[in-house]
């Protein structure tokens, strides 16, 4: 991926991605900016300055191809290139996550899972075993693994955060509703589930 795109161009592109997908498979050749900046309800204007991104200009009163629009797309975001990640925590969100296959796609891949609760040790979810998070320090080093996505109740949060960094973890995904304090060498993404359910029903 190219690392000198931001977050909100990253956004923009995936959504641009979703797009094309959908009409690729209902058969179109073309979309114009226009309809891509309608289904996002965004100005046409941020469309052509994400296209020149790209390296594309769409053809007046036609569009861009969605083909080619895809398969660049697919190459700046480096979906390409596997990015392989366990989930910590396997309750019903980890679970979640781990069954959601369209992750392979984006060059997501979910290696193992890792809990504590002994009725959990073992079993499988959609080909991920359940390993007990002691054995996560020597399954990231043996695996080359560097991302985990947390998803522990917030109480076990930051503990289980700095057993990650002890670990050899690098990236981490939350998923819980925690400011996690970590070394400036590791980075978090803090995936916002209830700010985005506010925000998203602010004015009801």
């Amino acid at each position: 991926m190219d690392k000198n795109l931001s977050g909100k161009v990253i956004h923009r592109l995936t959504q641009y991605h979703c797009i094309v997908m959908n009409m690729e498979e209902q058969g179109k050749d073309v979309v114009s900016g226009p309809c891509i900046a309608k289904l996002l309800k965004i100005d046409d204007s941020q469309v052509r300055k994400d296209m020149k991104i790209l390296g594309k200009a769409g053809k007046t009163k036609v569009g861009y191809k969605v083909s080619e629009m895809k398969r660049i797309i697919e190459k700046i975001l480096g979906f390409e290139k596997a990015k392989d990640a366990f989930i910590v925590g396997s309750g019903n969100l980890g679970l979640a996550l781990a069954k959601y296959d369209d992750f392979n796609f984006y060059g997501f891949k979910i290696r193992a899972m890792f809990d504590n609760d002994p009725l959990k040790i073992n079993i499988a979810v959609n080909g991920k075993q359940v390993f007990h998070i002691s054995k996560l320090p020597e399954l990231a080093k043996k695996m080359s693994v560097e991302i985990a996505v947390l998803t522990v109740p917030r109480k076990f949060a930051q503990e289980t955060c700095d057993y990650l960094v002890t670990s050899g973890i690098k990236y981490i995904w939350n998923f819980t509703p925690t400011v996690l304090d970590v070394p400036d060498n590791i980075q978090v993404w803090n995936e916002n589930l209830i700010g985005n359910f506010l925000q998203f029903t602010k004015d009801i």
